[in-house]
């Protein structure tokens, strides 16, 4: 079902968009799901950037909503797209995240890996980033090609909005982030970014390891939401993280338990993730 060079463009970009994946029937059922997630959120909702022109409702693996969206993925055709995508036996449902912008008034998300802060190793992992609203490219997600075989930086703080590069951990174990906001307005060809208009039904998969960012709102287009599920596959292991921030000392801020009985190159596995394969 997933042609060779979009498979191709996923393994050696990081990133590429999959078109009408999702019927309206299912886009209908994952909204329901994202929108009762944001009116019950869980104990990972993030609020640092409050009252800044980058507040955005960001919450990720909320507890309450786990048999919900567990049952959602295990119904709908995500272990084929990823199976397919990876070459992998077996697929595995990690989590969600939900953005909600709203308002025309939130600027560009930064630019971070997921894996920075998130204790994940390995080519079978993938996001797929769904949005409820039709998206142009200037509003869509941007990508840097190729960037999830590359240096994996310091992780994004989230709490300058000042300064996107502040480092989660800072203690130098990692390279601090690069300003690719302030390089591409010196030179647009400094970064290689990759970015799709999207519809509902479309899915932008990508690997969380991939350097990504930018999907803000405007006047024109004033509303985004946007579903984040997460899966893995057979060549998934944990990798330990640096322990300088608490939040995310070695085992990361989500499924702490879990995590704390996995060592540094372990298969990345757990009962508590829904085996879709």
């Amino acid at each position: 079902m997933i042609d060779e060079a979009t498979k191709q463009q996923f393994r050696e970009d990081g990133a590429t968009l999959i078109k009408n994946w999702l019927n309206p029937e299912q886009m209908g059922e994952l909204h329901d799901a994202f929108l009762w997630n944001v009116a019950n959120p869980g104990p990972h909702v993030f609020n640092r950037l409050d009252g800044t022109e980058l507040q955005t409702h960001i919450d990720n693996a909320n507890p309450h909503a786990k048999d919900k969206f567990d049952q959602l993925v295990s119904q709908m055709p995500f272990a084929d797209l990823y199976a397919e995508l990876w070459g992998s036996e077996h697929v595995w449902y990690y989590a969600e995240e939900v953005f909600l912008k709203d308002g025309g008034a939130s600027g560009r998300g930064p630019w971070h890996q997921d894996t920075s802060v998130m204790p994940l190793a390995g080519e079978h992992w993938g996001n797929a980033w769904i949005s409820f609203q039709n998206l142009p490219k200037k509003n869509s997600l941007e990508i840097i090609r190729g960037s999830h075989h590359g240096v994996r930086y310091d992780g994004a703080s989230f709490s300058n909005p000042d300064d996107p590069t502040d480092p989660a951990f800072g203690d130098g174990t990692l390279p601090r982030l690069p300003h690719i906001d302030r390089d591409l307005v010196q030179d647009p060809n400094s970064w290689d970014v990759m970015s799709w208009t999207v519809e509902p039904g479309d899915i932008v998969a990508l690997h969380p390891s991939s350097l990504h960012g930018g999907a803000g709102v405007d006047h024109e287009t004033p509303t985004r939401h946007t579903l984040v599920l997460r899966f893995f596959g057979d060549d998934a292991t944990f990798r330990v993280l640096p322990e300088s921030n608490p939040h995310y000392a070695r085992n990361g801020a989500l499924f702490k338990e879990e995590m704390a009985k996995l060592n540094d190159g372990d298969p990345f596995r757990s009962p508590i993730f829904r085996q879709l394969r």
